[in-house]
């Protein structure tokens, strides 16, 4: 069975950095993309970013230049770096793990992130 957790979520003022880490367990995950959306209240979730085992990031306009992905293929843990935070950065943060060769996914619990002065 897979297992996402996520961790280090929490508040922070505008302009600072957070770290969030997803933990995956429970099957092989060479084969899989890891990455993180998000969902502000009222609002969709949004795709945030993805890696492959390999390498190769892809992110969404809105955090290029901000956030950085990586990924530990040795622990099956992948983080998501977040600087220069803004209001607007407010959401609940899911970790995520998705097959490349489509069909299986799976989602963490969520961790929340909260921007505010």
């Amino acid at each position: 069975q897979v297992q996402l957790v996520e961790s280090g979520g929490g508040l922070v003022q505008p302009g600072g950095s957070l770290r969030l880490s997803c933990a995956a367990s429970g099957s092989n995950f060479d084969s899989y993309f890891m990455g993180w959306s998000r969902q502000a209240p009222g609002k969709q979730r949004e795709f945030v970013a993805k890696i492959k085992s390999g390498g190769w990031p892809t992110y969404a306009d809105f955090v290029k230049g901000r956030f950085t992905i990586s990924r530990d293929n040795a622990k099956n843990t992948a983080y998501l770096q977040m600087n220069s935070l803004t209001l607007e950065d407010t959401a609940v943060y899911y970790c995520n793990v998705q097959s490349i060769f489509g069909g299986r996914n799976y989602w963490g619990q969520g961790t929340q992130v909260t921007v505010s002065s």
